[in-house]
């Protein structure tokens, strides 16, 4: 528990710069990624592809700042170990979906991203109510996602 009231700072850029790095793998593995959705067979349900930048924007600062609220409270805590895999889960999607167009692979990947997110927010919400409720949009965006990826799947 050392450092975590003496430099909150340092720990928000710290779990800033977690979320980043999972952000900038998506952003380099979907340099066409637009392209590629637009080609795809979509289902009628399917958002426009210019709308994931600012949602998944939105949602990386709420799942950095969900993870900085528990440390900041309780220090590094195991539950940050899953905090850990669902961003690995999160940065593999993008390179699997769009960057090899492995959709199969990619739907796994999401499912268990699904199962990650909601097993975090459980926990997380034990240790800081708030640091849970703050991963409920990821959780429901995730969900619409995991949906929209299968339908692509069956569609293809």
């Amino acid at each position: 528990m050392i450092g975590q009231r003496s430099r909150p700072v340092l720990g928000l850029v710290a779990f800033a710069a977690a979320v980043g790095v999972t952000a900038l793998i998506g952003a380099l593995a979907a340099t066409s990624a637009g392209e590629r959705y637009e080609s795809l067979t979509l289902p009628d349900f399917a958002p426009p592809a210019w709308l994931f930048g600012p949602v998944w924007t939105v949602l990386y600062v709420l799942i950095a700042l969900s993870g900085w609220l528990v440390w900041q409270r309780h220090g590094l805590v195991w539950e940050h170990v899953v905090y850990g895999v669902q961003l690995v889960l999160n940065a593999a999607w993008t390179p699997l979906f769009f960057g090899a167009g492995k959709l199969g692979f990619a739907f796994v990947d999401i499912v268990a991203l699904l199962v990650v997110i909601a097993l975090l927010l459980a926990l997380f919400v034990r240790r800081h109510l708030v640091a849970g409720l703050l991963l409920v949009p990821y959780l429901l965006w995730v969900g619409f996602a995991t949906m929209l990826n299968a339908t692509i799947v069956v569609l293809a």
